[in-house]
């Protein structure tokens, strides 16, 4: 059943809402372009309204889901998933509603054009008006559609159409008030919408800022400010805690919830304690500056989508570069995002270096000791598990992490390249009836283990190395009588009549035109290839889907989809649910492909793509 005014008049219309906002626009632009000056001042003030009221907004939710910094003041610790951040997509609508209301408001009283810059009567006044209008108002109508609250979310932005009606009347009794009689300005305006939206989006933050010392000092102001802990039993424990901002008037309704206080205290003073402990960590880094505008710290919505290069990033791309200096000079590896699955807490962690960083021979020790830094932390937190992202792995910067587990060798965590996944991943994408495959990166550490897995199989593999000593190890490496299936080759002609080739290595699109129409390209190449060939086809990076019970994840890793993460992160968790005690490093032991893939299965992992 759906609740009665909950839907938007413009949520069918996507993007084109902002469009609403084109009267207002087209004045300010008209009388600035053919006037002298702008007439009607208060249509530029309610755009620059609007835009503050949504930055206000952002910034909390960039606070709240910043979890290096919340983690420990979080009340409930349940990740927001997508279905949640679906709810919220549009949470800025109430922002359009407002701007329409404020705009007729001006139409039908010209003279708020003649409101003064500063008038200190009308703070007083709006002062009194909210606290013995709004606040009694708002908590009435709130406990009287409490019926409804089911079909609301934690999010400040996020509420029926009916509610935003009853905001928009509670938020403008008082300017309304003070300007009627007399002592209202510009500044009140700006300031109280400013302090309102501030104080909302501070109860729907979910992480607790209000030190309960403020109480103890003050005990007679936990009547007249709320807390994120406060309302979020609103939301928790249906029936109590109603107020706008002003206990007080839960307390004079009988509807106070006991518990607030205590539970305030409680995650106010655990907050200087370490949370709890991951299972699972998967250490991941930067790609480049532009995918770094998809953590989910900076635009929640954005990053609960697959990346892709957005217009509107480009803007921010200063602040990226800006804010990687400052990352490369003094920033440590840090918490990124976290799920569940079945009562594991497993994370993310990141690097703070990008792609272009690792190839920079003078940064490699420093990207080897933030690598270090975040294992022995780790180790020392108690995590079960840790796996390393694609380029944390690099073989010429750590030797897949055999550098760490040999330094450090009595490391109760596990470390994991989760290669091993990752081969079985590619390996099972190939279809069975296939005779003869076509490999760059043949000496690699996935293409060596794909090459031998590939041979036992009776397949031929073209192996492109301009390395006989390093092809002629691994060839030495297979079983007698299939070493005839490994065949060097040094020159991507060799392969114009192989329609099955696995990337390991970055090819051009003119070292691609070598391929037979109808070719697949399988890849195991970051950053992936470009996909120039319309006759052919191409396959994503290897990856996993997480099983179904998987709770709290609503954020997508880099360019894969929802639900989805590359395989060497699906390869930690494997390790960290089958408890296995070895650490996963260094060269790949091919017997242990299958053992890995059928593991994966029977945890509910399942392939994302398939010929």
């Amino acid at each position: 059943m759906v609740a009665p005014l909950s839907a938007w008049p413009w949520e069918n219309l996507g993007v084109f809402k902002y469009l609403l906002y084109g009267p207002l626009a087209a004045k300010v632009l008209y009388s600035w372009i053919y006037e002298d000056s702008i007439k009607d001042l208060w249509c530029l003030h309610i755009l620059v309204i609007c835009a503050l009221r949504g930055l206000i907004h952002q910034l909390w939710n960039s606070y709240s889901t910043t979890l290096f910094l919340t983690r420990n003041r979080r009340i409930k610790q349940e990740g927001v998933d997508f279905k949640q951040i679906d709810r919220e997509w549009d949470w800025d609508n109430f922002l359009i509603l407002h701007a329409l209301l404020a705009y007729m408001a001006c139409l039908i009283f010209p003279s708020l054009d003649d409101l003064p810059l500063w008038n200190p009567k009308g703070f007083i006044t709006l002062l009194f008006l909210h606290v013995t209008v709004s606040e009694p108002l708002y908590y009435w109508a709130h406990r009287l559609t409490s019926a409804y609250d089911k079909f609301l979310s934690a999010a400040a932005g996020h509420a029926t159409f009916l509610e935003h009606l009853i905001l928009c009347v509670v938020i403008g009794i008082p300017m309304a008030g003070s300007i009627m009689m007399g002592y209202g300005s510009t500044s009140m305006v700006y300031g109280y919408v400013s302090a309102f939206d501030f104080l909302r989006c501070l109860g729907h933050s979910n992480v607790e800022v209000v030190p309960h010392e403020v109480f103890n000092k003050l005990p007679f102001l936990k009547y007249f400010l709320y807390t994120p802990t406060y309302h979020s039993l609103h939301h928790t424990e249906m029936g109590t805690n109603f107020c706008l901002f002003m206990p007080l008037f839960d307390a004079m309704g009988n509807t106070l919830n006991r518990n607030s206080w205590h539970l305030h205290k409680k995650i106010s003073s655990d907050s200087a304690k370490n949370g709890r402990v991951p299972d699972f960590v998967f250490l991941a880094h930067g790609v480049d500056l532009t995918s770094s505008m998809h953590a989910p710290f900076v635009f929640r919505s954005f990053a609960s989508v697959p990346f892709s290069t957005r217009i509107f990033l480009l803007p921010l791309l200063p602040v990226a570069f800006l804010v990687m200096l400052i990352m490369w000079a003094w920033s440590k590896t840090f918490l990124i995002s976290f799920y569940n699955l079945r009562g594991h807490l497993h994370q993310t962690w990141v690097v703070p270096r990008f792609g272009f960083q690792y190839f920079l021979p003078f940064a490699m020790e420093g990207i080897n000791k933030r690598i270090e830094e975040a294992i022995l932390r780790a180790d020392r937190i108690g995590v079960k598990v840790i796996s390393l992202a694609a380029l944390n792995k690099n073989e010429a910067l750590n030797g897949g992490g055999t550098l760490f587990v040999e330094k450090h060798p009595d490391l109760k965590v596990r470390v994991v390249h989760g290669n091993t996944l990752t081969a079985a991943v590619i390996l099972n994408e190939i279809p069975k009836d296939v005779e003869e495959v076509f490999l760059t990166g043949a000496t690699s550490k996935l293409g060596r283990a794909i090459a031998l897995y590939l041979c036992r199989r009776r397949v031929r593999v073209l192996m492109l190395t301009l390395s006989t000593e390093r092809f002629q190890k691994i060839q030495r490496e297979a079983p007698a009588v299939c070493q005839n299936y490994l065949v060097q080759v040094t020159k991507y002609q060799a392969a114009q009549n192989c329609k099955t080739w696995i990337v390991g290595k970055w090819i051009t699109p003119r070292q691609q035109s070598w391929a037979p129409s109808g070719t697949h390209f399988h890849q195991f190449v970051v950053p992936p290839i470009l996909a120039f060939r319309r006759d052919c086809t191409y396959g994503d990076l290897a990856a996993m889907r997480l099983p179904d019970d998987v709770e709290g994840l609503g954020s997508c890793e880099y360019t894969m989809e929802r639900g989805v993460v590359h395989a060497c992160h699906a390869g930690g968790v494997v390790h960290q649910l089958e408890g296995w005690t070895h650490h996963e490093v260094g060269a790949i032991d091919v017997d242990r492909i299958d053992i890995v893939w059928k593991a994966a299965l029977k945890h509910g992992l399942r392939p994302v793509s398939s010929m």
